[in-house]
């Protein structure tokens, strides 16, 4: 597999929020709908050499919350475990934009 960091990823509103909504829609109250990562971790990880793209891992902590490990990944698909790793975003809830069509069905 060749990556370039330029694969095509996106996606409609109307699609991204059917999608958040079908998940809400598995969950129990108050369990986590989305996370953050604030701009300067994301930076420093596509920032490592050779790194083209951000491989995201689902995860549980110790407390068993939901959470996400990032790691670069190089233009042969592989992560870059050894180089800078994100963990422990801020999870919303409490962390939350205010109500959109991609965390609310209003």
């Amino acid at each position: 597999m060749s990556l370039t960091g330029n694969e095509d990823h996106s996606i409609s509103l109307q699609t991204a929020s059917e999608w958040t909504a079908n998940f809400r829609d598995t969950i129990s109250s108050g369990d986590t709908i989305a996370h953050y990562f604030g701009r300067t971790w994301l930076l420093d990880i596509l920032a490592q050499e050779g790194c083209v793209g951000i491989r995201i891992y689902y995860a549980l902590d110790e407390e068993g919350k939901k959470q996400l490990v990032l790691t670069g990944v190089n233009s042969d698909g592989n992560d870059l475990y050894n180089g800078i790793l994100a963990e422990k975003s801020l999870r919303c809830p409490t962390n939350c934009s205010s109500a959109n069509p991609l965390n609310s069905n209003s």
